[in-house]
């Protein structure tokens, strides 16, 4: 990861910690279901969360896992984390800073990995991938979710750009054809789960990551401006910017 990212990710998430606690789409939904879901854990379970950020993952999956380590860049997030655990009363939860590309654990340490949210974020997803490979047992599972771009360039090309002028530290949402190819060069069999549009208000979208004035004033201009095929798969509402990000799940076995 280049040091300029890497400071990047660590301003814009340590100002947006608090925020991320009590974010809607970050601490609940069918995304967090859904990871529970296919995590199907009978309390035996060592899991690694990469990118927890507020630790909504990893706390919903402590609650039947052995032992569960969060990971973060960033150390408010994993405070903020911490916080949450305290108050759930889950002290089988782990918090520790490092990066996805270089994951700080011996190989096969892990019976699940998983990484909800935060992908967009990788310098090096297909690095990312490998380690959560290398961290696996065999027969080991990572469980991604994350916003992903159309195959179609032109939708392609506006939500990664949307995505960038509301928060700087974005580096790409993926197309599901670039993470399976992704996940298979790292050895998984590969399954596409379910996916979502997830609705968007956005001045609060905004407002979560402290989207700078002249950015958001950009930011409006390129999505009132955007072609009809793109307000049409975003559902943008024309009048308050409202919109739906397409996530979705992707399941490797080791």
């Amino acid at each position: 990861m280049s040091v300029d990212l890497d400071t990047s990710i660590q301003r814009q998430f340590g100002a947006a910690a608090a925020g991320y606690a009590v974010s809607p789409v970050h601490a609940g939904g069918p995304t967090l279901e859904a990871v529970v879901e296919r995590a199907a854990l009978t309390g035996k379970e060592r899991v690694l969360d990469v990118g927890c950020g507020a630790g909504h993952t990893a706390l919903a999956l402590a609650r039947n896992a052995a032992e569960v380590v969060a990971l973060d860049l960033t150390e408010e997030m994993l405070a903020t984390a911490a916080g949450l655990a305290r108050e759930r009363g889950l002290a089988n939860v782990w918090f520790k800073r490092g990066r996805a590309e270089a994951l700080p654990f011996a190989d096969g340490a892990f019976d699940l990995v998983t990484s909800r949210l935060c992908a967009h974020h990788y310098a090096d997803p297909a690095a990312a991938t490998r380690e959560a490979a290398r961290v696996l047992r065999p027969g080991g599972r990572y469980l991604l979710v994350d916003s992903y771009a159309a195959e179609d360039p032109v939708q392609d090309t506006y939500l990664n750009a949307i995505e960038v002028l509301r928060d700087p530290s974005h580096v790409r949402n993926y197309r599901l054809s670039e993470w399976s190819a992704m996940f298979r060069a790292a050895g998984f069999a590969v399954e596409l789960g379910p996916r979502w549009p997830v609705r968007l208000e956005f001045d609060a979208w905004l407002a979560r990551i402290g989207t700078g004035a002249e950015l958001a004033v950009g930011l409006r201009a390129l999505i009132d401006a955007a072609p009809t095929e793109v307000k049409t798969a975003l559902a943008i509402d024309s009048a308050t910017r409202d919109w739906s990000i397409p996530i979705a799940l992707v399941c490797g076995r080791r």
